[in-house]
Order: C-alpha cells, then sequence, then structure tokens
C-alpha cells in the first residue's frame, strides 16, 4: 500500500509565519509523492492570512489547500481532517517547523506499525528551561506531550478515537495523545520539531510555564473543557 499525507494546518492570523511554514514543508519533503495535499484550515482570519496562503495554491509542487472553518482550533483541525485525501494525517501548528525527510520518517513509523505519534521538539530559544523542556520531549512520558510537537495519526485510528473533541478550545491535542496512550499506541520520531517561543516571550517564561502546569494538573483532576478554557482565558494573554 502506497501512503500518503495530509498535511493539516489551523490557523487564525498568521501572516507572519504562514508563508515561511509552507515553503519549508515543501523544501524539506523527502518527496512530493508522500503528499496528497497540504490543507490550511483558517478560522476567520482578519489579517492577510490566506492572501499569503493563495499565493501558494499554483506555485507549489505539494498540493496546497485553503479552507474556512468556524474558529477553535479542534474545530479546524476535524475540518481539515474531513477534507483530507490521504490515508495518514498530520496535524501542525502554523508556529511548528518538521524536521527534513519528516514525511519519510512519518511513513516509516506507520509502515513498522506504529499508527500515531509525535517528534521530539526543541524551541528557538536559548533560555535553559526552554533547552531542558525540549529535550525532555525526546522520553515517551505522557507529561512531556503537547502540540507543538504536531501529531501525526492515520485517519481510521483517528476516526475510531471519535476526531478531537470539538468542546475543548484549548488541550484538544492532549485529549486526542490521551486516548492513544490509553491504547499504547504512541511513537516519539528521534528528530527535531523546531517551534516558537513567541508565547513564552509574550508571557513569560515562567509565568506561562506555571499556567500550562495548572492546566495539565486541573485536567488531571477532572476539569471540564469549559473550565480549562475559562482558566486559560483569565490567565494567558
Amino acid at each position: 500500500m502506497k501512503h500518503r499525507i495530509s498535511v493539516v494546518i489551523p490557523v487564525l492570523n498568521e501572516a507572519e509565519t504562514i508563508s515561511s511554514l509552507l515553503q519549508h514543508l515543501c523544501d524539506s519533503a523527502f518527496a512530493k509523492a508522500n503528499f496528497a495535499e497540504i490543507i490550511v484550515v483558517d478560522g476567520g482570519s482578519s489579517d492577510n492570512t490566506t492572501d499569503k496562503v493563495s499565493f501558494f495554491l499554483n506555485r507549489s509542487d505539494i498540493v496546497v489547500q485553503s479552507i474556512a472553518s468556524n474558529k477553535g482550533r479542534a474545530v479546524q483541525m476535524n475540518a481539515g481532517a474531513h477534507q483530507a485525501t490521504g490515508d495518514i494525517l498530520y496535524f501542525l501548528h502554523a508556529d511548528s517547523y518538521p524536521p527534513k525527510n519528516f514525511d519519510k520518517y512519518i511513513i516509516e513509523q506507520v509502515v513498522a506499525g506504529n499508527p500515531a505519534g509525535c517528534f521530539k521538539m526543541k524551541f528557538d530559544s536559548n533560555h535553559w528551561w526552554l533547552r531542558l523542556a525540549g529535550w525532555l520531549t525526546q522520553f515517551r512520558w505522557r507529561a512531556c506531550r503537547g502540540g507543538d510537537q504536531s501529531q501525526f495519526i492515520t485517519k481510521v485510528l483517528f476516526e475510531e478515537l471519535g476526531t478531537f473533541d470539538e468542546r475543548y478550545i484549548i488541550y484538544e491535542d492532549n485529549d486526542l495523545i490521551n486516548k492513544l496512550y490509553a491504547r499504547r499506541k504512541f511513537v516519539v520520531i528521534q528528530e527535531w520539531l523546531t517551534t516558537s517561543a513567541r508565547r513564552y516571550d509574550e508571557n513569560g517564561v515562567w509565568k506561562l510555564q506555571y499556567y500550562f502546569w495548572s492546566i495539565y494538573v486541573r485536567k488531571w483532576f477532572g476539569a471540564s473543557a469549559e473550565d480549562l478554557l475559562a482558566y486559560y482565558r483569565r490567565k494567558v494573554s
């Protein structure tokens, strides 16, 4: 069976990053034939994100599609997954850059019988804590997982698990990851993805890390999707 990847990127006002990401994906691909398409799902951007994406629609060796959706990362990623024609879904944040030959690594894992996983991750920052936090992502511990590391999953398994729970405006990635860990179906590819530290720069490293830990613990103790969102909106800009 020839596997093909559909990359799904949810965006909202990402004009500053989306062009460089799309170019990075095209330049870093091992083989264009490994891709069904790249689907950029816009949640109602008020900047020129969609114009930036439009530039790639007929100028890329990989098919690029732009679709509109209601706002909310879970909603947007589900919309992209529904549109996808590939048998492997690769969910990617707009400020996360996967390693060279990322498509080859993903397909190798699926062929080896690993239907879901992520890459280890490093931040584009020299702050010692963020360097340590990134280093820890190479391990399989569930506490080290997050959406910034990206997420590949076969479309069959994604639909079997019920897709992303759209009640979660935040923590939607971890909710899916928890389901995968419960089934022991998750692998960490030992190649580095680079993600932006911009939220830490905006909010302060220690403050934001504390809030993320608090969200993780609150979810562990049974907080609802609504409770997590309310806490996030109170604390994080």
